[in-house]
């Protein structure tokens, strides 16, 4: 399994008391190479978990990798911000629409419902991964 990994799931992953933790962990055995990302993700998994090492530590296991560059995207990310201002879409969630773009094929694992609202390249739905019931 590859796909595109959310803060949600990172959390959730990485704390076995998350309601999601099962779910997460159950998925990542799935996994046949790391879950790509992005730099805003991180930041807000080492927030909620509060531990920065522990994130750190997801690189070096290979569970995820870092596969994007913000500073070329800048101008998709402006104009998907308006696009979704009254959703108010965070720095993550920009990246994660624009890596979808960039990586069609992939989902993007989340606990956001708001990537079921989001759409890549405009019109096209981005394929999700989600714990059901969500």
């Amino acid at each position: 399994m590859k796909g595109i990994a959310d803060t949600g799931f990172l959390v959730a992953f990485s704390n076995r008391r998350d309601t999601y933790f099962s779910w997460a962990f159950a998925l990542a055995e799935k996994l046949n190479e790391p879950l790509l990302t992005c730099e805003p993700v991180l930041a807000e998994a080492a927030f909620h978990l509060r531990d920065s090492g522990l994130v750190l530590r997801l690189l070096d296991t290979g569970l995820v990798k870092l596969a994007f560059n913000m500073e070329s995207h800048r101008p998709q990310f402006a104009a998907m911000e308006k696009r979704y201002e009254d959703r108010q879409p965070d720095l993550a969630d920009l990246c994660l629409i624009r890596m979808s773009e960039l990586f069609p094929k992939l989902p993007v694992i989340t606990l956001d419902s708001d990537f079921k609202v989001y759409r890549r390249n405009r019109s096209e739905s981005i394929p999700v991964i989600m714990p059901p019931g969500l």
